[in-house]
């Protein structure tokens, strides 16, 4: 009798694309706030990660709003990772906004409207709403039709025949045509789990029902269970939204059946401003659904990395918007010393005038010793799968303390291909001096400069 064959499926899904900061998962800190030498991706930069935990303390709490915080420190020592950590730490629910300083350079949008929309896109609003609902698994879908009312041959739809299943029961429901147009919109089709509102008619397709689930591994479609209680019912919707959110869908025209109306909205829309009256108007909305209970506002994270590219204007602005009632936690980052602010020939410290920097509280990083670089370039080579030997890996350590940490993690990819192409799996010190001999650094580049400097052109 033949041996029966036995063979493991490889999954098919995709590997994750592999960034600079993936190995952040958080700040690695113990329940009381010490930080763990090694946690969460992280290596060193203790005392910075400790106040990096007390900062989000202080979100969770509700006691930073309208604050700030500096990240300083030499360039390679984690401050953006210091950021993403806090991101991390505080969940996906609080909004988290990362922009670099010389984005509010644009030729469309002045730089105080691009600081304004950042400010807007890192506060939350959580609306909660008791909706009256039918909700349920779409077991028939029937549309009546009947004879045009303005003549002619063809026919248009008098009201739709909908039913709906729940664990308890099911329900026949008779439909205004409008409703119909959201069923098609959504791509309803029988065995979808959806729900109905009864005040406005909104339709909303949560997924397709479980039962009709097939034995494949990895679906587009998402498969959820039959929904419990009756069909008809009260049910609390929650909506997370940001207040840029907001401004966008109420500055966005309608638009008209005219002829101006739909070439506009068939041409590319141009970026343009929301005007301050407007948000003012939304502020007031805010505002009263919070006295009254129905919302809560989320005070999110709003991260300037490069922040001594902003000029004084941006700055100014920035001490006025931090004293606003909504108003995000503010973290900026710098690698700059005693430096002019752009655009002025006053010097300052870290590039930002005296004033806002009374407002900050400063986080300063370290740069990173020998041991240290040769744990973080470890889990490098763990995250990007990567097998380096201990001699390799003490090699690169010594690359990044006479160069910097980024030059030896951006060898650890070309050396590992040239590893592969001697017909090796693992990364030797071989493989190393290979990739070292075609990539220089940006000091030995400089050196170079220096040292040939009459055969470039000045």
């Amino acid at each position: 009798m033949d041996k029966v064959r036995i063979e493991e499926v490889q999954s098919n899904t995709k590997k994750q694309r592999v960034a600079t900061h993936t190995h952040i998962k958080g700040l690695g800190l113990e329940p009381s706030g010490r930080a763990l030498p090694f946690a969460a991706g992280f290596v060193g930069q203790a005392e910075a990660r400790e106040g990096a935990g007390l900062v989000v303390d202080m979100i969770r709490q509700k006691k930073m709003a309208g604050r700030a915080l500096l990240l300083a420190g030499p360039p390679g020592t984690g401050k953006t990772a210091l950021a993403l950590g806090i991101s991390q730490e505080l969940g996906t629910k609080v909004p988290f906004c990362p922009m670099v300083g010389s984005e509010v350079y644009s030729s469309e949008v002045k730089k105080t409207e691009v600081l304004m929309e950042n400010f807007r896109r890192a506060i939350g609003l959580r609306i909660k709403e008791n909706k009256e609902v039918y909700e349920g698994e779409v077991t028939e879908l029937t549309p009546e039709e009947t004879e045009s009312v303005t003549g002619g041959y063809g026919k248009s739809i008098s009201h739709v025949i909908i039913g709906l299943k729940t664990v308890k029961g099911t329900k026949q429901l008779k439909l205004d045509p409008t409703i119909y147009d959201a069923l098609i919109k959504e791509k309803v089709v029988i065995g979808d789990v959806i729900y109905i509102e009864a005040n406005s008619g909104a339709v909303k397709r949560v997924g397709r029902s479980d039962a009709y689930a097939t034995e494949f591994d990895l679906e587009a479609e998402e498969y959820v269970p039959l929904p419990k209680g009756e069909v008809h019912k009260k049910k609390e919707i929650v909506q997370d939204v940001t207040l840029h959110d907001l401004d966008a869908a109420n500055a966005r025209p309608q638009g008209g059946q005219d002829i101006l109306s739909l070439m506009g909205q068939m041409m590319k829309p141009r970026k343009t401003e929301i005007t301050d009256k407007l948000r003012q108007e939304i502020n007031k909305v805010v505002n009263r659904y919070i006295e009254e209970g129905v919302a809560e506002l989320v005070p999110g994270v709003l991260f300037i990395d490069e922040v001594h590219m902003l000029d004084m204007e941006c700055f100014s602005y920035l001490n006025r918007a931090l004293e606003s009632s909504l108003s995000p936690i503010v973290v900026l980052a710098t690698n700059r010393g005693i430096c002019n602010v752009r655009g002025t020939d006053m010097a300052s410290p870290h590039g930002i005038p005296v004033d806002l920097l009374d407002r900050l509280a400063i986080i300063r990083t370290q740069t990173y010793g020998p041991a240290e670089m040769i744990q973080i370039l470890a889990i490098r080579a763990q995250v990007e799968d990567l097998v380096v030997d201990e001699e390799c890996l003490a090699s690169l350590g010594e690359i990044g303390q006479r160069s910097s940490l980024r030059h030896a993690v951006q060898l650890l990819s070309p050396a590992s291909i040239v590893a592969k192409m001697n017909g090796r799996d693992n990364i030797c010190k071989a493989d190393l001096d290979e990739v070292c001999s075609l990539y220089l650094d940006a000091k030995s580049s400089a050196k170079l400069l220096q040292e040939q400097q009459e055969k470039y052109i000045i």
